[in-house]
């Protein structure tokens, strides 16, 4: 007969470990907090990147001109009073160069394109800056893109310069090729023009540190307080509501005891996921509640196969306490439960090691959340069934159907 392992008999340590293992986690949370990230916090976000002017743009006609940038072409939409409502477009493909872009421009009438560079750059990949305006005029309206070998800049050199802001925080984002930097500043609620003097704040350490002409603000979001606590309640209302549905799930496919043991397995996942979140102060993000959400699925799917053959070995075999059939059922899912999980993690690993970031983290904390859910399943749902069952016998209806009596050693 293949080994049994008497689970059982750790499920008390077990039970008073992840209880001492979720009280330090509230400790931490009481103490340290979480380390919200941008999508729970009020204030400003600002994507920007490090990209020097490579054209500059004036006009000195009466007709309105825009500058419109596509993945494909660079376009000049002439429009207005006078004008012959008319598009000029220069496609990356027929203008391959910044000094062929630039050449392309000074066709268009009363369009002056100066260039600020060698010009020997791909042409595909020029910015506008989102904080200026796309209308072209007598003052200068820049192109640019990014080139690490006139001005670059590491995301530690950026967490310093942007220290001098209160409740600042910088991120490098993308890939290694961009310098791309996402700039959060919080908000407290007190001051309704914060928005605006935070932006002004954030280009003037640009300017003063890069060139007023090397950087563009690629985009800019404001989190107002209400809209982040609105995103925190219901973040928490979605954890709620997926427990309570799985509970519904569980007590039709189960009697009410496998269901709450189920129900405190994946409640215990998703609390030692908060509690490793806590010590370790991860970024707690939306992929943050994602990985909770996803672990919750996981898990409840592991528990669901291990408590189908708890019933079904309820009606075939003789043994002498729910202890007993506890210990066979796991020990007969337990290769089961750990090619899954291997397989699994397989892909987490992988996404943990290659990738950076928000990313990273979400990997991560599935990890935490697959061991969890293997623990769990075997000794916080068995130990809450074998409680809940302590006086269990067979019924008469069962005793019938019971075919194969095991007898364990101790």
């Amino acid at each position: 007969m293949k080994k049994i392992i008497r689970f059982s008999k750790a499920f008390i340590f077990c039970s008073i470990l992840s209880v001492l293992v979720i009280a330090s986690g509230i400790f931490a949370i009481a103490t340290k907090g979480f380390n919200f990230g941008i999508d729970f916090r009020p204030g400003l976000v600002e994507e920007i990147k490090i990209a020097p002017a490579e054209i500059e743009l004036t006009y000195s006609g009466s007709a309105n001109v825009a500058v419109q940038i596509s993945s494909q072409a660079v376009s000049l939409v002439v429009s207005g009073v006078g004008a012959d409502n008319s598009t000029y477009s220069f496609s990356f493909v027929d203008y391959p160069t910044v000094a062929d872009l630039a050449n392309g421009f000074n066709t268009v009438p009363e369009v002056t394109s100066k260039l600020l560079s060698d010009g020997t750059k791909a042409s595909n990949g020029v910015l506008l800056n989102s904080e200026k305006t796309s209308s072209l005029s007598t003052e200068p309206l820049y192109l640019h893109l990014v080139d690490k070998s006139v001005v670059s800049a590491s995301v530690e050199d950026m967490r310093e310069i942007f220290s001098v802001i209160p409740d600042s925080q910088v991120k490098k984002i993308g890939n290694d090729v961009d310098d791309n930097f996402q700039i959060r500043v919080g908000d407290d609620g007190t001051d309704p023009a914060i928005s605006e003097k935070i932006q002004n704040q954030i280009s003037e350490i640009l300017a003063e540190n890069f060139g007023a002409n090397n950087y563009v603000v690629v985009k800019t979001d404001f989190i107002a307080a209400q809209f982040s606590s609105s995103l925190v309640t219901s973040s928490a209302i979605l954890v709620i509501l997926t427990l309570a549905l799985i509970w519904v799930y569980a007590t039709i496919r189960f009697k009410w005891d496998f269901a709450l043991g189920a129900i405190l397995a994946i409640i215990h996942d998703a609390l030692i996921m908060v509690t490793f979140i806590a010590w370790t102060q991860m970024e707690f993000d939306s992929l943050t509640v994602a990985a909770i959400l996803t672990i919750i699925g996981y898990s409840i799917n592991d528990t669901v196969v291990v408590l189908d053959r708890v019933r079904e070995n309820i009606k075939l075999l003789k043994v002498k306490n729910i202890k007993e059939l506890l210990d066979i059922s796991q020990s007969e899912m337990l290769s089961r439960t750990i090619i899954t999980t291997v397989t699994t993690m397989l892909a987490t690993v992988s996404l943990f090691v290659f990738t950076t970031g928000s990313m990273k983290n979400f990997a991560l904390a599935l990890i935490v959340g697959m061991l969890s859910g293997v623990y769990s399943t075997i000794y916080i749902a068995g130990a809450f069934i074998a409680l809940a069952r302590r006086n269990w016998k067979p019924s008469a209806e069962e005793k019938k159907s019971q075919v194969k009596e095991i007898e364990l050693e101790d």
